[in-house]
């Protein structure tokens, strides 16, 4: 049964009314394969190419397979949930709205506030990742380049600046403001390009795999596969920033649901793959922390074959900026239409493109690019999406309950021990996360306590009544 609507449209837990109506501001030009292809953007690129060498190296050896088929679980679990609310609630905001729709708006304030964070971190944590690729590949063909360009300060010798990964979060930023029916086409084609160097990878690499190199196969321990899933986690989730791009999308009730499933399994056999063949190269004690892919096929001889490996790193990993400077974005945008953030970052321009949220991600995502260690940008990124996928899973199990008979074009199987497996793993890894994490996490959540209380939630539309028609139920209903 429906909440009556003062109760559920009261206090910090106002829940935001979702109507069949969406804003028209926001173009809906994307197919379900240019959204899956969103989404493939996302999940395959940094994982592959920027964190499986070191990850293995340090933490997991040859297990690394079992790393990114545990953190693969754990996120499909949060991704059926995911693609329950995508064809329920076909807005953009991903999470955000989700939460705000079900949990009420402090929750989905919170979520939102963290995301921004994170999204925008990925996006430095993947340029970065690129920039180092592009440096391999210039020394590859024998140029060389001045020292003080290629890498943030402390991350080598006589490293001032990483100017490499500067320019591309700028340039994807532009890229999205031209909108999103020509950077979702560019991205199509830039994927497609991604998965067939992924695949030359498995088929080449796997001549040169040998057993030994696989044993001892987990060096250190169960925890060390652990640790290993909670770090590449953010290499597995990249559906949901493709979920914040629904009101772009054409019939998103039901191309966002397919969407979504569709890339994720794409993606962790590929993952499953060319992580076993990059150990079975090379001893993962010998394996490079940066371009570890390009670097294991020069050292079983291929050196040539390292460009063209380079070079679908750079093409692949470029797809992943996409994608989160994308999310990062709608959900700034969906925030600020809400009025929770100022109304100033919800106009779009004339290629239907939130801009300003585009622009302040890639400017901020540049300059942590630019000027920190990926080690340290990587740390900010996995607990919020972690605490996101906890609150998709509860929302999509209180919703379940409290609307049993809401039309769903997908519906969750086995309720509700599938998202009630996403809320255990997904606390579970962040439990494995550095004390820094939780540190830092803490104070962005602080801060952005101190935004909701001042601005926010006197500003809220639901809060005032401008955003609510009724109850968020019966208007789900139509």
């Amino acid at each position: 049964m429906s909440e009556p609507s003062g109760q559920a449209t009261s206090g910090i837990f106002r829940r935001k009314p979702i109507t069949a109506e969406t804003d028209e501001s926001l173009e809906r030009s994307i197919g379900l394969w240019q959204l899956t292809a969103i989404g493939l953007g996302a999940i395959i690129g940094a994982g592959i190419f920027a964190l499986a060498g070191p990850v293995a190296k340090e933490n997991a050896g040859p297990a690394v397979s079992l790393s990114f088929l545990l953190a693969g679980f754990a996120s499909a679990c949060a991704a059926l949930s995911y693609a329950e609310f995508g064809g329920l609630i076909p807005q953009a905001g991903s999470a955000y709205t989700y939460g705000y729709a079900v949990l009420g708006e402090v929750v989905g304030w919170f979520i939102g506030w963290d995301l921004l964070l994170e999204y925008t971190a990925i996006v430095a944590v993947v340029a970065i990742g690129v920039s180092q690729y592009i440096s391999f590949l210039l020394t590859a063909i024998g140029l060389d380049l001045p020292a003080w360009m290629l890498g943030a300060p402390g991350s080598g010798d006589g490293h001032r600046v990483d100017l490499f990964a500067i320019l591309l979060c700028l340039g994807v930023a532009w890229l999205l403001n031209r909108g999103i029916k020509t950077s979702a086409r560019i991205e199509t084609y830039l994927v497609f390009v991604k998965i067939a160097i992924v695949l030359a990878v498995i088929v080449v690499g796997v001549f040169y795999v040998k057993a030994d190199n696989l044993t001892p196969y987990v060096p250190f321990g169960f925890s060390g596969v652990a640790t290993g899933a909670a770090t590449v986690f953010f290499a597995v989730f990249g559906y949901d920033a493709m979920s914040t791009a629904a009101e772009e999308s054409k019939e998103a009730e039901r191309n966002l649901p397919k969407a979504i499933v569709i890339s994720l399994a794409i993606a962790m056999v590929l993952y499953l793959m060319a992580a076993t063949v990059l150990t079975g190269m090379v001893n993962y004690t010998d394996l490079s922390e940066t371009a570890a892919f390009s670097e294991a096929f020069s050292a079983v001889g291929r050196p040539e074959f390292a460009k063209v490996v380079a070079v679908g790193a750079i093409v692949g990993i470029i797809t992943v900026l996409f994608s989160f400077t994308l999310g990062a974005s709608r959900i700034w945008y969906s925030i600020s239409r809400d009025g929770l953030l100022p109304s100033w970052f919800a106009t779009t321009n004339k290629h239907h493109s939130p801009s300003r949220p585009v622009w302040i991600v890639g400017i901020i995502s540049a300059a942590i690019a630019g000027f920190v260690s990926i080690g340290t940008a990587a740390e900010l990124t996995n607990i919020g999406i972690l605490l996101a996928f906890v609150v998709v899973c509860a929302a999509v199990i209180v919703l379940r309950y409290r609307c049993p008979d809401l039309p769903r074009t997908f519906r969750v199987p086995f309720m509700p021990v599938v998202p009630l497996l996403g809320i255990a793993f997904s606390l579970w890894l962040t439990s494995q996360l550095m004390w820094q994490t939780w540190a830092r996490f803490a104070v962005w959540f602080v801060i952005g306590a101190v935004v909701y209380a001042t601005y926010g939630y006197r500003h809220s539309l639901v809060g005032r009544g401008q955003a609510v028609t009724g109850d968020p139920e019966s208007e789900l209903r139509g």
